[in-house]
């Protein structure tokens, strides 16, 4: 039997599986939804019961740097669809990166209109509105 495979759908699930894996390091339980056609991928829950709806995203580092944006891309065989996230659709977002192989973990309300992670200050020693990846690893961080 010929093994069919979909780049951009490996992709994803890779992420998700590193994603899970990180939040049950941190004793953060999982709920997986039935349906694929929700804005998100898991529920992720605290260990009080805090329960928030987590959009996976698969993202190499380049220039140093992660992109996201609050939006869904899929494609079929016809074309390649992009949908924007309503506001409170997903609570985070968990963005595994396969070049550090490591998973991190941002607010909804921290990239309304997307984030960029940055893995070194910039050269020219900006500050203002400079988001560091290192300081988004912790899961724990989207129930705050």
């Amino acid at each position: 039997m010929r093994e069919l495979s979909h780049h951009t759908k490996d992709k994803g699930d890779q992420g998700v599986g590193f994603v899970i894996a990180s939040l049950l390091s941190h004793n953060i339980k999982i709920a997986l939804p039935l349906s694929e056609h929700l804005p998100f991928d898991l529920i992720a829950i605290s260990t009080s019961g805090q329960m928030r709806k987590v959009s996976v995203k698969y993202r190499a580092e380049r220039d140093s740097k992660i992109e996201v944006r609050p939006e869904s891309n899929w494609s079929n065989a016809k074309q390649f669809c992009t949908r924007k996230y309503e506001p409170g659709e997903v609570d985070a977002y968990a963005i595994y990166c396969p070049n550090t192989k490591t998973c991190y973990f941002v607010r909804e309300s921290d990239a309304l209109h997307g984030i960029i992670l940055r893995m070194e200050p910039p050269g020219n020693g900006q500050t203002k509105g400079i988001r560091m990846a290192k300081d988004f690893v912790d899961p724990n961080s989207i129930f705050v």
